[in-house]
């Protein structure tokens, strides 16, 4: 009846070497977490950035956009391969 304390004591000592030393330990969970924050941080800094980018682009098409609106209106602008039409309103005295 002796043996049986020492066996299951084994094992216990079996089972707990392996959740802290072996390949799905503690260890080596806590460093997958840290892996994964400093990925999502990396995330983070790149979906900033894009969203900087983006804004940016958005920015320089609406400001071109506005400059050939403003070109076209008050300076007649005209692209070369485009036609000016001007309709006049129909004036009756």
């Amino acid at each position: 009846m002796r043996a049986l304390p020492i066996v299951l004591t084994a094992l216990l000592l079996v089972v707990q070497a392996e959740l802290w030393f072996g390949r799905g330990g503690v260890s080596h969970v806590m460093e997958l977490q840290r892996e994964v924050a400093a990925q999502r941080a990396a995330n983070d800094q790149a979906r900033t950035h894009n969203e900087r980018l983006q804004a940016e682009v958005t920015d320089l098409r609406e400001g071109l956009e506005m400059v050939e609106e403003k070109a076209r209106m008050e300076l007649g602008m005209i692209r070369p391969d485009e036609m000016l039409v001007v309709v006049a309103p129909n004036v009756t005295h």
